[in-house]
């Protein structure tokens, strides 16, 4: 899995188009401030590992939002990172997991639209917390 975490002033996005089809039918442009933004890929190989590697991404998201001072946490599909990339079925049952096991700790999550393509607006502070890779 690789995991590029950004925190955000303001983090805003709108849809554009499918990037496959099985996608619902989604239109819609949200904007969300104080948040720490997880763009994430799950790797093939992460498949027969999912619930070891979802407990070291949540673990990293809530050590990045602590850091940043923030209870706000968007979950991003962003197949661009490796080339490796699983399954899309499984990268959903892996962010409704990670969704459901952040808000029972007390954070507001969110997730951008799967499936699809963003316009994205990124307002990111220039500090060395509001930018962490981490290879999972």
């Amino acid at each position: 899995m690789k995991l590029l975490m950004i925190y955000s002033d303001k983090f805003a996005y709108k849809t554009t188009k499918k990037g496959f089809e099985e996608a619902e039918e989604i239109n819609e442009e949200k904007e969300f401030n104080n948040v720490l933004v997880g763009f994430i890929q799950l790797e093939k190989e992460d498949e027969e590992k999912l619930s070891s590697v979802e407990t070291k991404m949540i673990k990293q998201l809530k050590w990045a939002a602590r850091k940043n001072e923030t209870e706000n946490i968007i979950l991003h599909s962003f197949a661009h990172l490796s080339e490796s990339k699983a399954d899309p079925s499984n990268v959903k049952t892996l962010f409704n997991s990670a969704e459901e096991r952040l808000t029972s700790s007390g954070y507001t999550v969110r997730q951008t639209p799967f499936g699809y393509f963003l316009d994205l607006h990124v307002d990111a502070p220039g500090h060395s917390l509001a930018r962490i890779f981490k290879d999972i």
